[in-house]
């Protein structure tokens, strides 16, 4: 067989590769540089190594870190690359380097093969390893549900590790099998560094558990969406516009990734395309318009809200009791604790947020005090709360809604693992 033109097939699909952004505690900026840049390559996001060209880990790597990275690296079919970025500033030129890889990569091997089988992964490595196998050579980038009338997949795949299975008692009295199964680090609009272990009969979860990375002397930057708030409490000038626009983009960054586990693809790259306009120098008053056309649009979706209400639901007191003070604990007193009322309390806060994003007064008061997720002057940070509560709001919902309840509370972990100064630039490249 003339495998010619499969190879000629192949190399043009490379101009376009697929990434999976692999992106560590700490290291927000530099994820939100890669997705800024991508869409403008034109570039797809993959759904897990499988379906991945390019491996781009964001931030500086840790030992943990290094680990479940390089698990990733396992799994990706040749030929593959992989870059390393540590500073939201090189982006642009690690892709280059990490593009130049690849294509010599797929000269080195011919142009690649048809189709790689899954390689075997250690038990406990917690990457992305479902897909079993590539795309074939030439067939398109595998963008997943991007439809908005295919919002009923909830992101399932993306279990890591190796499964076990004992014998349990279901919810009925009957003896079932029980599996373990971790979830996390390294899946698409995750939050970064979390993992889950998680323990389901059939297709409910019986048990869940949160592992989270230490505080690391890797990662010595303030938490990027507290900043502007953390800034104000030791005294410096801060803008309340300046806050304001802060706000905004973590509330839109945090939706995005909800609706993308929900499968709107569309909508969720408006989301992130509004957050950019909220991050760069887009003009104050071209902002609320474009926030409040998203909002419309995402609250007329109606299966929208017939897919996410009435899951992950919190009470008032339950939130309380955590010391959860942001979002999570809005969406409650608005009658609405589940999945779909956190979503609109995003929503409602960013256009609150852009309509403020011109304020130059200085930001003072209750305001300078309270970030995205919650008050920032407690004895721990906001998403430690969001943490807490998660195992109660699994315990006993369906795996397929399992990432949705997760998204839709999108912990910060950069608040659990930095301190205040600097961070450590670098990039580096592979190929293979």
């Amino acid at each position: 067989m003339d495998l010619t033109p499969l190879v000629r097939l192949r190399r043009a699909a490379l101009r376009r590769p697929a990434v999976l952004v692999a992106a560590g505690p700490g290291a927000t900026r530099v994820r939100l540089a890669v997705e800024r840049e991508l869409p403008r390559r034109g570039w797809p996001t993959a759904h897990g190594p499988a379906d991945a060209d390019l491996l781009v880990v964001a931030g500086d790597p840790g030992t943990g870190h290094a680990e479940w990275a390089a698990g990733v690296w396992d799994a990706m079919g040749a030929p593959r690359a992989r870059v390393a970025v540590g500073a939201a500033e090189r982006v642009a030129d690690a892709l280059d380097e990490a593009h130049r890889a690849l294509l010599a990569a797929c000269r080195a091997t011919g142009g690649g093969h048809p189709t790689v089988e899954r390689r075997p992964q250690e038990p406990g490595r917690g990457s992305d390893l479902t897909a079993h196998r590539r795309r074939s050579p030439g067939a398109g980038p595998q963008h997943g549900r991007t439809g908005h009338e295919e919002h009923t997949g909830h992101g399932t795949s993306g279990v890591a590790g190796a499964a076990m299975a004992e014998r349990a008692d279901d919810r009925d009295g009957l003896r079932l099998d029980r599996l373990h199964l971790p979830l996390g680090p390294v899946l698409p609009d995750w939050p970064a560094g979390l993992v889950l272990r998680l323990a389901l009969q059939g297709d409910v979860i019986q048990r869940a558990a949160v592992e989270t990375p230490p505080p690391s002397a890797h990662h010595t930057r303030p938490a990027y969406w507290d900043e502007p708030w953390l800034r104000a409490l030791r005294g410096e000038t801060v803008s309340r516009g300046a806050a304001a626009r802060r706000l905004c983009a973590a509330h839109l960054d945090s939706l995005g990734r909800l609706l993308a586990v929900a499968g709107w693809g569309d909508a969720a790259a408006r989301a992130r395309s509004v957050r950019d306009a909220a991050l760069t120098d887009t003009p104050a008053a071209e902002l609320p318009p474009l926030v409040d056309a998203l909002a419309r649009r995402v609250r007329r979706s109606r299966v929208l809200r017939r897919s996410t209400a009435g899951l992950g639901v919190l009470t008032g007191a339950r939130a309380v009791a955590a010391g959860a003070t942001g979002p999570a604990l809005t969406a409650t007193e608005d009658g609405h604790g589940d999945v779909y009322g956190r979503l609109l309390a995003w929503l409602a806060g960013a256009e609150r947020a852009s309509a403020e994003s011109a304020d130059a007064r200085p930001l003072n008061g209750p305001g300078a005090r309270t970030g995205p997720r919650g008050a920032l002057d407690g004895p721990c940070p906001p998403s430690r709360a969001l943490l807490d509560l998660l195992p109660a709001l699994l315990d006993g919902a369906e795996f397929a809604g399992a990432r949705l309840i997760v998204a839709s509370l999108d912990p910060d972990l950069d608040g659990l693992v930095t301190s205040a100064a600097g961070s450590a630039d670098g990039t580096e490249v592979r190929g293979g």
